[in-house]
């Protein structure tokens, strides 16, 4: 979904690919940022904090006019539904992150 997003564009391809990791592993409560997830990404919890805010937020509100065919795609069950995935509550999600 950020393909598509300016605001995505200046963000380096590691950290926008470990900041989606992290929000998918607490959007599924599976567990934090371990440290060998830090050590191999090179990234520590806090590094994207905010990067992960912008993700959660960018599926919450996303428009519905934008990339229907990419929800579409990802909404079949080959790819196991994950655009039907529910966003995290924004309160929620800063909590938890402050606890990382």
């Amino acid at each position: 979904m950020t393909l598509q997003e300016y605001d995505y564009a200046r963000e380096s391809p590691s950290k926008l690919a470990a900041s989606c990791l992290l929000l998918a592993l607490t959007m599924k409560n599976l567990g934090g940022w371990t440290p060998t997830l830090e050590y191999y990404s090179g990234y520590r919890s806090q590094d994207l904090h905010s990067l992960v805010k912008r993700l959660n937020f960018l599926l919450t509100y996303q428009p519905h006019d934008k990339l229907k065919a990419v929800r579409t795609k990802y909404s079949h069950r080959v790819f196991f539904e994950v655009a039907k995935v529910t966003p995290m509550d924004m309160l929620k999600l800063e909590e938890i992150l402050k606890s990382c």
